[in-house]
């Protein structure tokens, strides 16, 4: 039997569960699951820079930290809040505690999937195995709780028209995460894309993360802008433009950042448009940038040293704002009614992104690979110096088999692998390549010699990798993430262009990814029959 405190735990978490049902979308809107009515952000954005951490991490987990939980939350209620942004959780920490206490206040949570360090990089984009585990893990740890309205699978990834080609790869992070929900039983938690405000992108970005069939595009979108400063207008702002902009978005739209601070203190005028008749048919309501107050002066109050809260007058303009808005409902089956579906955008000068998408990573197709490599990099290596590796081997050999081309949408069977593993693959073709010199597989004590270890289950499990996909031909570049990119996407980014040396012409093509399939049957084969041997 249920001791009468664990009856009445039970208890307060049915009904706090009743505070905040789960979110749903339907068309271009949110609404709650229990009722059909619908649901508009009024959110903040709850995280300490991660230049405050005193724990020695990268940063500090918001919903985590059960005492300055209790100290905040009831300023976010006095906000009229229902609904924190957090842009990393610690996924090894207990969030029980937090996230009841946000419950019994109906306050839900919009988390970035993301943390410092781990992240789709602008510059250096890659959808691998390293952050596949990380968003998985995070899914793992927050699907738990029924007020964790939505994921971002990136934010601001996308800047401007010279990096639209790494969209492919945040819009794989939304499939892979909708697929890894369904494949888990779990309830499937929108997952979207926070976007910046750029002129040139703007509408084409908000239509690739929309369009497609359900289990690829986005569930939502968020924007941020910080465009209406101090006492602007629906206007002057701009904000009557983008809601023209975004008009015929078939995915929930809302501002995932806003509250322009050139203009102290902030008076949030904006939320009365932003709720108003003007925008509630193509806005979901938004999140203003932030709680704590920081260098970038974007806070709302600070924390005094004795852990006292003070309030900014910004933090009264916008409690005075919430408080007298009263957007109009959609209802439920309106809405799906008259849903539509969004056509791809064109490729052009300032949109340059394949819906071809970068294949699933698979840890598996990793660790067989490296099994049957004989040359590899040594492992006092330091992954900053890499990239001076693969330039010089990739300029030498073919590198496509690990590269990627996401603006035609061609991507390498062994692209999705760490950096460490491809940078042996590649060795492993020049050494090969080089008809199996031991001086082939040197590069100044780079690399090394070792026994390949393949097994049997290794020879379907790479025949399945080489089918997915297309590798990048010799005359377009393997992007970074190609080549050198680091589990979290960051990292010096090598330049894997095939070059044209004075003896490469007299360099016969090294191994594809189907003769290495030959070389792991090889070695499972042998190792097999000399096991039988013995017995």
């Amino acid at each position: 039997m249920l001791s009468i405190l664990s009856a009445l735990t039970l208890l307060g978490l049915s009904c706090a569960s009743d505070l905040t049902p789960p979110i749903e979308v339907t068309g271009n809107k949110f609404f709650f699951s229990n009722n059909g009515s619908q649901f508009y952000m009024k959110g903040i954005a709850y995280q300490q820079d991660t230049s405050n951490s005193t724990t020695g991490d990268n940063f500090i987990d918001p919903l985590a930290n059960v005492e300055a939980c209790r100290r905040d939350f009831p300023y976010l209620e006095e906000l009229h809040t229902n609904v924190i942004r957090v842009y990393a959780i610690d996924v090894d920490a207990d969030h029980d505690e937090c996230m009841q206490l946000l419950e019994e206040a109906g306050i839900y949570v919009i988390a970035d999937l993301s943390e410092p360090g781990d992240s789709i990089i602008t510059t250096d984009p890659a959808w691998d195995v390293h952050l596949y585990d990380r968003y998985t893990s995070v899914i793992d740890e927050l699907q738990q709780y029924d007020n964790v309205l939505g994921f971002f699978a990136g934010n601001e990834v996308i800047t401007n028209r010279s990096n639209t080609d790494a969209a492919p790869f945040v819009k794989a992070a939304i499939r892979d995460m909708k697929a890894y929900m369904e494949d888990q039983g779990y309830r499937q938690i929108p997952i979207g894309y926070s976007a910046n405000d750029d002129a040139l992108t703007r509408i084409s970005s908000a239509n690739y993360f929309a369009c497609g069939d359900s289990d690829v595009r986005a569930d939502f979108y968020g924007y941020n802008i910080y465009s209406w400063c101090g006492r602007s207008s629906f206007t002057t702002s701009g904000y009557d433009d983008r809601t023209e902009d975004f008009r015929n978005l078939s995915v929930p739209l809302f501002f995932s950042e806003y509250g322009c601070n050139e203009v102290q203190p902030r008076l949030f005028t904006e939320v009365q448009a932003l709720y108003g008749e003007n925008m509630t048919d193509v806005w979901s309501g938004g999140i203003v940038y932030m709680y704590f107050e920081e260098e970038n002066n974007y806070g709302l109050v600070t924390i005094e040293p004795d852990g006292d809260v003070s309030t900014y007058s910004d933090f009264n303009y916008l409690r005075s704002e919430l408080a007298t808005i009263s957007p109009s409902l959609a209802t439920q089956s309106e809405v799906s009614a008259t849903a539509t579906e969004l056509e791809c955008p064109p490729t052009g000068n300032n949109w340059r992104a394949s819906t071809d998408l970068p294949p699933t990573p698979n840890k598996e197709v990793c660790e067989c690979l490296q099994n049957t490599l004989a040359c590899v990099v040594a492992d006092d290596v330091e992954p900053e110096d890499y990239a001076d590796i693969f330039n010089y081997v990739c300029s030498r050999i073919e590198c496509g088999d690990i590269g990627t081309d996401a603006e035609i949408g061609e991507y390498g069977p062994y692209s999705f692998c760490d950096a460490k593993e491809k940078l042996s693959f590649v060795l492993n073709l020049y050494y090969e390549d080089q008809n199996g010199a031991s001086s082939a597989c040197d590069f100044d004590g780079s690399a090394s010699i070792v026994s390949t270890t393949a097994v049997s289950s290794c020879v379907s499990i790479l025949q399945s990798a080489s089918t997915v996909g297309t590798a990048p031909s010799s005359s377009r570049t393997a992007t970074g993430s190609g080549s050198s990119g680091t589990g979290s996407g960051s990292g010096s980014s090598a330049d894997a262009t095939s070059t044209e040396s004075d003896d490469a012409a007299f360099i016969h093509k090294p191994k594809s990814g189907s003769e290495l399939l030959m070389a792991a049957f090889f070695v499972t084969f042998v190792t097999s029959g000399f096991t039988y041997t013995l017995l």
